[in-house]
Order: structure tokens, then C-alpha cells, then sequence
């Protein structure tokens, strides 16, 4: 009979151990980083929260109080003072940064100089990335460390300036949560409070209920303050106010999700403001339409696509600004100081948030915008009668397209798209893309929506630029070919296109270098997951040619050179372009 062999059981024994010390790690992880309300507060700078005193404070918010800080300080020799910050991990090992405005390293955020300083001696420049719109944090962004990268948890750093002189700070600093897994914004209307969280509902379709969770409000997450959350759809959840009676409300309260059964509350950038009360009727009038989309890098682009609309009837442009550092903001006040246009940036840092992003705007931009239409800066509505009947644009052309007043009941009215290809272009046309592009696919493809904000359902629940309505009282209309397109100029030259392998925005579509869902209309045919240009590129996506909307343009903005051998638009002279 054969004997087994002794080595067997040491080997199986080796196996289980490493198993088991993998998971126990695992495990430590995540409890590091999400269940020590210590380690992972972010307050202003001496800033700290109690409750009232009361004999039922649970039932009441947390005020704030200006006194001393209560957590580990952590002092910059340049500037000899307490700096209070908080980071978060973000996708390809940068690092977010967060400052009070009130810190004396927000004063200047642009001169530079700062860095960001790690365990194990390691430092990395820190650059300044904007300024968040509803907290008032000021954030910077640098690179985890190579050999940070390979100690878990990972840890936060501190910002300082001139590295080689700091001697004050203490290590081991707090954990650093993980984008993915994060409450990161915060609005209040009049009847609830929205928040918005990554980490909770992962999978498109597929929503937990809501009553799986609890809005937590306050620093100290044993004794905080929890309401009920009443609506759980993607990355947003609604909750109810905290209680104010007998008390003035706080004005600032740092707010997140809890997750009932595990008694985990989520990492938290969020605060939470008390409702002001509305502008009084008829004081600031509503604009009748308004655009929204989420941008990054578009400051080539974006006079193109704010002249066209502007002058097809778009009364103001929302860009929810992903982490752009190109010269967007630079265009968009020369572009607001011409006194045509009405555009506002909203710095929206968190990756892969779109469809908060525009959850968020739909709420917040309900009393100022009456209908919202959501398409990106690639993508031009127009009518194919407008080419017959319209010798220059008019601001009654897209509202013509809404609902009238016999079709009150339509709450979101679609519109399909028609994606272009590169058209034999190697770089980004001079004149724009609607003159460059005139080559398109066959088939149309998904549609994109303008949408009567008050037609919204709660939930503010989206896919792909629309929106889940009110069904009890607004329908969806979808207009054919013949009445409205959109030229979706998705496929560029090459160097513009590439670009796109950054990352994408939606939270529910696989980025481009994932290697998931090879087939999904989110992909582009014929091109893998890296970014390797195909042969044959510049003819790619050419089933039609279409020039539609590039005589139309050439039409409205366009005017003959001074040799006459050729146009000019409208976004050229403006810019400067020659």
C-alpha cells in the first residue's frame, strides 16, 4: 500500500495560514477605515461639536462650537499653526487633499510650494485643484508614494510646506478612505435632506432598501443624531431633517449613511446646512431653459457649443467641472464678461459621479430653471427644418420642441443621436466640430433629454440623460428623426478621442482600460482596452456623409475670410483663433 506523502500536511498547513492572514488583513482593513469616527473626522480648522445641553438631546442637532481641536494637530513649520485637513484616495494613487477655506494654507492656494508628506520620509508636490462649492473646502492633489503604495491601510498625509524643515509631524496619521466608498455631498431643500455616497447601491438596477440605512448627523458617530433615510436610488439618498425644536439649528454638521445591520457608517466629506428659506415669488425669474453637463478638459470646445445654444434658445449652462486643468476656467469668464452668456462652473471632483451630478442638479437648479437639458459638449441638437426654413437661429427654436400649452402633462421629451466618426480629420478642426465632422454611422442611437425639473421623480434617479419622471401625472415624448437630432461628435481625431481613456464619468460604466463587457454600447467597435490607434482610424464610423448641420452653422456664424478663399466661425474671431 502507498504511504502519503509527509510533506502534504505542512504544505496544506503553510496554505491555510497565508489564507487566513490574507483575509484577517482584509478585514482590518475596511474596519480601519470605516468604523473609527476618530480617525476619519474632518472638521474646520478649531472647529469641534457637542450636543445642546438638554435632557432628550438625541432628538436634537448637533451644534458647533468654536473652541479648541480635539483630534491629533499637525503643524507646518512655515506657517507655525494647526492644519486641519482630511484625504481621500482617488483613482491612479492621487491623493485629495482637503482644507478649511479659514486655513492660512488656503489663503494663496495657487503660488505652490506645498507638498504632501508621508510616512516612510516620502513627499510628493501637492497642487491646488479647486475650491469644493457647498463645503468651501479648499483641495489640493498630490501622488501616493511608491513605496506608501505597498503599506495598507494607507494612510493621510499632511500638507505642508518646505518638506525638508518639517519636524512636527506625528505619524501614524489617520486612515485614508477610498473614493469608492465615500458621502461626499450634501443639499437641503425645504422638506428633506439629500446625500449623495459611493459604495452603497454598486450594481445599475439593482437599489437597496431604504430602510437598510440611517442619515447619521454629527462628529461623535455613538451619540450623533439619525433620521430616517426615505429613498435610496443609486448615489442618492434621502433622509429626513434632523430635529431643531426647543434649539437654533447648527449650521454646519458633518452628515453620511449608515448601514443598519453593520453598524458602519461611511467615510464622510459631506456637510449638512439648515434649509434657507425660498426668494420670494417673482423675485428672480426662472429661466425657461437651462443646460447641464459634466465636463473635463473642454475648454477647446466649450465656445462652440455655448455660442450655438445660447443662440438657439439655452438661458444658462451648468458645467459640473470633474477636475478639469486646462484653461476652463479662464474661457468660461471670458465668456460671462461678454455679457451674452450666463455660465456657471460647479468644481464636482468626485470620479465617477455622473449620474450625481446630474441628481444634483436637478434639485439644486429646481427654483432656478424651469426645464434642464442634459448633453455633452459633443453633442448639437437641431432640426432638420431648420436648414429650410431658417436663414439665422432664434431663442424660440429649441423651445419650440417643448411641451406646448394643449401638452402640459410632458415631463421629459428625448431626442435621438446620430454618432459621427473622424471624417479623415488627424487633429481638432480650427473651424469646430460641427464644420469638421460630416461623416456619420448608419443607425441612430440612444437619446438624450431635456426635462421638466418639477416632473422629476424623488428619487431623482437617471441613466443616461434622462430622468425617472412622476408617472402619476408627466409622460415621456420621444421626437422622430425628422422632427429634432443630435450630432454626437463621439468619434474625433485621434488625439482628442485618446483622451477619453482617462476615465469614465458614469458610475455604472466599465472605464475604458477595464477589461469587462467587451460588446457594451459604451464601447467603441473595433478598439480594445488600451489606447492603441487602429489602422484605419480616420475613415472608421463613415456609413453617411452628413453635412446637415455644417451648412446650418456655416450659415448663422460663419463669414468669408479676407481673401475669400474661405469662412471663418462665429467661436474663431471671438477666440482669437486665426
Amino acid at each position: 500500500m502507498s504511504r502519503k506523502s509527509p510533506t502534504v500536511l505542512p504544505v496544506f498547513l503553510v496554505l491555510l495560514c497565508l489564507f487566513l492572514l490574507a483575509f484577517y488583513s482584509l478585514l482590518l482593513s475596511r474596519s480601519a477605515m470605516s468604523s473609527s469616527p476618530v480617525e476619519l473626522r474632518f472638521r474646520p480648522q478649531n472647529l469641534t461639536a457637542r450636543y445642546k445641553d438638554s435632557a432628550d438631546s438625541f432628538n436634537h442637532v448637533i451644534r458647533e462650537d468654536i473652541n479648541e481641536l480635539t483630534h491629533r494637530t499637525r503643524l507646518v513649520t512655515s506657517i507655525r499653526r494647526p492644519v486641519d485637513s482630511f484625504s481621500v484616495l482617488l483613482p491612479n494613487w492621487e491623493v485629495l487633499v482637503l482644507v478649511s477655506g479659514e486655513n492660512p494654507l488656503a489663503s494663496k492656494p495657487r503660488d505652490g510650494g506645498l507638498y504632501c508628506l508621508f510616512p516612510r520620509d516620502e513627499t510628493s508636490p501637492a497642487n491646488f485643484s479647486g475650491v469644493l462649492p457647498f463645503s468651501g473646502a479648499v483641495t489640493f492633489k498630490c501622488i501616493l508614494p511608491n513605496r506608501n503604495r505597498r503599506r495598507q491601510p494607507f494612510r493621510q498625509p499632511v500638507l505642508a510646506r518646505f518638506p525638508d524643515k518639517e519636524s512636527d509631524a506625528s505619524f501614524p496619521s489617520p486612515v485614508m478612505p477610498r473614493w469608492d466608498f465615500l458621502a461626499h455631498e450634501c443639499f437641503s431643500t425645504e422638506t428633506d435632506v439629500v446625500v449623495f455616497v459611493k459604495g452603497l447601491n454598486n450594481r445599475q438596477g439593482i437599489n437597496k432598501s431604504p430602510e437598510e440605512f440611517s442619515c447619521v448627523f454629527g462628529y461623535d458617530i455613538k451619540n450623533a443624531v439619525r433620521t430616517a433615510v426615505t429613498s435610496s436610488k443609486q448615489e442618492v439618498f434621502r433622509c429626513h431633517h434632523p430635529s431643531t425644536a426647543g434649539s437654533a439649528a447648527a449650521e454646519r454638521i458633518k452628515v453620511s449613511i449608515e448601514i443598519k445591520s453593520e453598524k458602519l457608517v461611511v467615510p464622510s466629506v459631506a456637510y449638512y446646512t439648515t434649509p434657507t428659506k425660498r426668494t420670494p415669488p417673482n423675485s428672480k425669474p426662472k429661466s425657461l431653459l437651462c443646460a447641464t453637463t459634466m465636463v473635463y478638459n473642454v475648454a477647446k470646445f466649450l465656445r462652440e457649443w455655448v455660442t450655438y445654444y445660447s443662440e438657439i434658445g439655452v438661458d444658462k449652462f451648468i458645467l459640473y467641472d470633474n477636475g478639469s486643468d486646462d484653461d476652463l476656467e479662464s474661457v468660461i469668464k471670458d465668456l460671462n464678461e461678454e455679457g451674452d452668456y450666463k455660465i456657471e462652473r460647479i468644481f464636482w471632483v468626485w470620479p465617477k459621479t455622473q449620474e450625481a451630478g446630474f441628481s444634483h442638479s436637478a434639485v439644486f437648479f429646481k427654483d432656478s430653471c424651469t426645464w434642464m437639458m442634459y448633453v455633452d459638449v459633443d453633442e448639437f441638437i437641431f432640426s432638420p427644418s431648420w436648414l429650410k426654413n431658417s436663414s439665422r437661429p432664434s431663442k424660440t427654436m429649441l423651445k419650440s420642441l417643448l411641451s406646448t400649452s394643449s401638452d402640459r402633462s410632458t415631463g421629459q421629451v428625448s431626442i435621438k443621436c446620430n454618432d459621427f466618426g473622424p471624417s479623415d480629420q488627424k487633429k481638432h478642426p480650427e473651424t469646430g466640430v460641427t464644420q469638421g465632422y460630416n461623416c456619420r454611422r448608419q443607425a441612430e442611437q440612444r437619446h438624450k433629454s431635456m426635462i421638466l425639473l418639477e416632473a422629476v421623480d424623488h428619487s431623482l434617479l437617471n441613466v443616461i440623460h434622462h430622468f425617472d419622471l412622476n408617472v402619476s401625472y408627466y409622460s415621456w415624448k420621444e421626437l422622430p428623426l425628422e422632427a429634432a437630432v443630435i450630432n454626437h461628435y463621439k468619434y474625433q481625431a485621434w488625439p482628442e478621442f485618446v483622451t477619453k481613456f482617462r476615465r469614465r464619468v458614469s458610475a455604472f460604466v466599465a472605464d475604458w482600460r477595464t477589461r469587462v463587457n467587451p460588446m457594451s454600447k459604451d464601447r467603441t467597435p473595433g478598439l480594445g482596452f488600451q489606447p492603441i490607434k487602429p489602422e484605419g482610424w480616420e475613415r472608421m464610423f463613415c456609413d453617411v456623409r452628413d453635412e446637415r448641420l455644417k451648412l446650418l452653422t456655416r450659415r448663422w456664424f460663419g463669414s468669408e475670410t479676407a481673401t475669400g478663399d474661405g469662412f471663418k466661425m462665429a467661436w474663431q474671431l471671438a477666440s482669437g483663433v486665426v
